[in-house]
């Protein structure tokens, strides 16, 4: 709980730098909801922090989904890893997701997903090149926009 502020202002810093990739979160907005949230993944062991010097450079949230329908796999799943644009491309997003993927197995988990925008190429590579593969796709659209092709296909 001592690195709560700290990770809450990461986890808005997570969330404005994902809004070039499409999230509709907003940061700020969003803050006091962020850290009930963060707080309770504390308390439940299900979040960890990452420190170089001393310093924290970045968190994982993760947890083992439940649910109200039976499955043929225990799901764990990662829900942020953040790590600080100084500690980037050294190693603490890898070593923090190796933990979680560890912490999840050991919790029972067969299988471990997680979500990325699509367009955040580097997040991506970096979950991919680890062995994750799609396995269900989101799609949106703004209702407001027209969908030429379903119009013609109507007509």
């Amino acid at each position: 709980m001592d690195d709560l502020d700290t990770v809450v202002d990461q986890w808005v810093t997570l969330v404005a730098d994902q809004r070039e990739h499409g999230t509709h979160l907003l940061p700020e907005e969003n803050r006091e909801t962020a850290r009930d949230v963060l707080s309770q993944y504390v308390a439940t062991d299900k979040l960890l922090v990452a420190r170089v010097g001393g310093v924290v450079a970045g968190f994982v949230m993760f947890h083992v989904e439940t649910g109200l329908y039976e499955q043929d796999v225990t799901r764990g799943v990662v829900d942020n890893v953040y790590v600080g644009p100084a500690y980037r491309g050294a190693g603490v997003g890898s070593a923090l997701l190796d933990e979680a993927e560890s912490t999840l197995a050991a919790r029972g988990a067969d299988v471990v997903s997680l979500s990325v925008m699509a367009s955040n190429v580097r997040a991506r590579d970096l979950y991919e090149s680890r062995g994750y593969e799609a396995q269900r796709v989101v799609m949106e659209r703004d209702v407001d926009s027209k969908n030429d092709t379903h119009s013609k296909e109507d007509g």
